[in-house]
């Protein structure tokens, strides 16, 4: 057996109780910072988190909000369907300093391009890298091994196109390489965890209509991402499904004239993950011979079972409370809404607000972002303001660059 110490004070200071390498696969998880309290409902059943991170700063900055925008190369993250429409090629790169209030070492990356193809729709790629930082390894004496550095990976292809004159279809695929801790534990030897992840897309477009006498376009998105196999990190039996997310969502966008519009966007979603626990005890009457074991659905039984209520310790948000909290389906949703305001298609502001259940993940924060477009040139910036005193979300800025070859 060994102990793994944080020694990028991911958690703001060194801790110096050991930790289980089991533990320390969760690392990925609070870095991510996607559980705000330990008993985060849905995404504390899933690993490889740095899937659901949103890579623009644009729709960042709107809430999160762009299942239903979609109309540039970062379509490939928020619905593939919205690449069938798009023309020309274009590429864009996202970096973001990631959870600037734990540590200095975190950063997160995406890579995407696309290209039209004529009569075939649009085609895209990406590349996603999170950096979670350098580790110390050490073993059951606190004696020093060494260190070790983690990250999670992600490349991937996706394909939009038209089904007819409003409806668009798109899909992708993605490989993913998760690498927390290659180090020996005990008899086995934890390894780089891998899988792959299907999207399936659709984007539906009402005609431009006049709601008096501004034109007004409708669009109606959906997006069910990351559809693959679990993931194992060891030799063992134990493995985590990855994170299918069901993302829908509707967009109003205002032409006032040739030089202002404004787009409404709303977004909810839902992380499709079932996760059970058995308890088996040798003495029913005494707690203490008790244990708890977790299992989860396979993707393609979760996104129906993961539907129903869900149980949570009330201690999630309030220690002083050992109650079990039950979720609805309304209180597992996750609700994104957002504004984009653009002055003759040259400048942009936005902003947003972000809302999940406190028993199940307890993320709320605004967001504000800014952009400019010159030329082939667009940069994109975003910026969180958590409603949560000293949430680790807080500051956390991405700056996007927008290379549009189409103009």
């Amino acid at each position: 057996m060994f102990r793994i110490f944080p020694s990028t004070q991911l958690f703001g200071t060194v801790r110096k109780t050991p930790m289980l390498l089991r533990g320390f696969l969760m690392l990925s998880l609070v870095a991510l910072a996607f559980v705000a309290r330990p008993a985060a409902a849905q995404i504390g059943g899933a690993a490889v988190v740095f899937l659901m991170i949103e890579p623009d700063s644009r729709a960042a900055g709107m809430g999160n909000a762009g299942v239903a925008v979609a109309d540039n190369a970062n379509a490939l993250f928020w619905n593939p369907a919205g690449l069938a429409d798009q023309v020309g090629t274009e590429a864009a790169l996202t970096h973001s300093n990631w959870l600037p209030e734990l540590s200095k070492d975190l950063f997160f990356e995406y890579l995407v391009g696309k290209h039209n193809i004529n009569n075939w729709g649009t085609i895209g790629a990406h590349v996603t890298f999170l950096n979670l930082g350098e580790h110390e390894h050490r073993d059951a004496l606190n004696n020093s091994l060494g260190t070790f550095k983690s990250y999670d990976f992600s490349v991937g292809v996706s394909w939009g196109f038209k089904a007819s004159k409003n409806l668009s279809l798109g899909t992708g695929v993605r490989w993913i390489q998760s690498n927390l801790a290659s180090v020996q534990v005990g008899a086995q030897q934890a390894e780089p965890g891998m899988s792959v992840g299907v999207d399936v897309a659709m984007m539906y477009k009402v005609p431009a209509f006049l709601l008096g006498a501004t034109i007004t376009r409708y669009n109606l998105g959906f997006n069910l991402a990351n559809m693959g196999p679990k993931i194992q990190y060891s030799d063992s039996e134990q493995s985590d499904p990855i994170p299918t997310f069901l993302r829908v969502g509707h967009a109003f966008t205002f032409e006032f004239d040739d030089y202002n519009k404004i787009t409404l966007a709303n977004d909810f979603s839902k992380i499709l993950v079932r996760q059970r626990s058995t308890e088996t005890c040798l003495n029913p009457e005494d707690p203490e011979t008790c244990t708890v074991s977790y299992t989860s659905d396979p993707f393609y039984k979760a996104i129906f079972t993961s539907w129903a209520p869900i149980r949570v310790l009330s201690s999630a948000v309030n220690d002083d409370e050992e109650d079990y909290e039950t979720l609805g389906v309304f209180k597992q949703l996750l609700v994104s809404v957002g504004f984009e305001y653009w002055y003759n298609d040259l400048f942009a502001a936005r902003g947003g607000y972000f809302y999940e259940n406190p028993y199940n993940g307890n993320r709320e924060f605004l967001t504000f972002g800014a952009g400019i477009r010159y030329n082939i040139v667009g940069v994109d910036f975003s910026y969180i303001y958590a409603l949560e005193e000293n949430h680790p979300l807080a500051n956390t800025m991405r700056f996007s660059l927008l290379l549009n070859f189409a103009r």
